[in-house]
């Protein structure tokens, strides 16, 4: 906490702002906006790179915060005060940070990809900007930063060392499917018993079980698209880009409230939700424009 009083000390309006605006950047949205960018238009291997990467360290992370426990800082020490603007987005325990986690998943993985070094420096400065970002904004300590990136790069070398063993073996998918759904369903179940004992109250099962229904629908998408969809990624333009993103966003975002509004906000939901929006991601959108475009050819 000592850390977190002395950035309190140099708060100010235009830092408050510049820093609510960086932590976006850790933002599930922001994340998912780049995932889906590269595997409907640009490059699919990579995108499944950065999905793998994103969900099981997300796994990693949902697990740890229910099983450490830890509140937030200003429950940790009442006297202290986060920045007002970002207590809202500050949702479940505070060990590890999931906006680090979920940056250091993206631009980690460009760093690594990028072959200039201004590139690799420009998304290296990135995540660590988000993770003091967090701290600033007092919503984590440098503890919870820290854990998170170190799981965050830790998963990124793995599976980016280990990428031809997890995606390039297209024969067996199954396999690969089956590491990630089994990960995704431990942790559900974990979660939920946790719940039932009375451990952790229903909304911090509800932040584990969506990660998990996430996981699980990335593992059924990429078993799925890679025995039966096969589709290409790659775009000619900036507007046949353009014309395929805006679009699948948008109907990505259309979906997930649709669904909310539908079936609330039940553990079973959510968790429903996200495995549908994923396999909308990866299957369904992909089969939809990939129809339309033998269509106009």
């Amino acid at each position: 906490m000592t850390f977190l009083w002395l950035l309190e000390g140099i708060r100010n309006p235009f830092l408050d702002k510049l820093m609510q605006l960086i932590t976006y950047f850790g933002q599930e949205i922001i994340i998912i906006a780049v995932i889906c960018t590269f595997y409907w238009c640009v490059d699919k291997r990579f995108a499944y790179l950065l999905g793998f990467t994103y969900f099981t360290a997300g796994l990693c992370v949902q697990v740890l915060k229910i099983t450490m426990r830890i509140p937030r800082p200003w429950i940790l020490d009442p006297d202290f005060q986060a920045v007002e603007s970002a207590v809202p987005g500050a949702t479940g325990y505070s060990f590890p940070s999931g906006h680090t986690q979920g940056a250091a998943c993206l631009f980690f993985p460009l760093a690594i990809k990028s072959k200039s070094l201004t590139g690799k420096f420009f998304c290296c400065l990135t995540f660590l900007l988000v993770g003091f970002s967090r701290m600033y904004l007092g919503c984590h300590t440098p503890k919870d930063v820290f854990t998170a990136m170190a799981i965050s790069i830790a998963v990124s070398c793995v599976i980016w060392k280990f990428q031809d063993a997890l995606l390039g073996n297209a024969a067996h998918p199954k396999y690969t499917a089956f590491i990630l759904a089994g990960i995704a369903f431990c942790a559900a179940v974990y979660a939920l018993v946790l719940n039932v004992q009375g451990i952790i109250e229903m909304k911090y099962a509800v932040d584990c079980c969506k990660a998990s229904g996430a996981g699980l629908g990335f593992a059924a998408g990429w078993y799925i698209e890679q025995r039966h969809l096969h589709f290409c990624s790659g775009f000619t333009s900036v507007k046949s880009l353009i014309l395929t993103v805006i679009p699948g966003l948008f109907l990505t975002l259309l979906l997930k409230l649709g669904i909310s509004f539908l079936f609330g906000s039940s553990i079973l939901a959510k968790t429903a939700e996200y495995f549908i929006l994923v396999l909308w991601v990866l299957i369904i959108y992909p089969f939809l424009f990939t129809k339309v475009q033998r269509r106009t050819i």
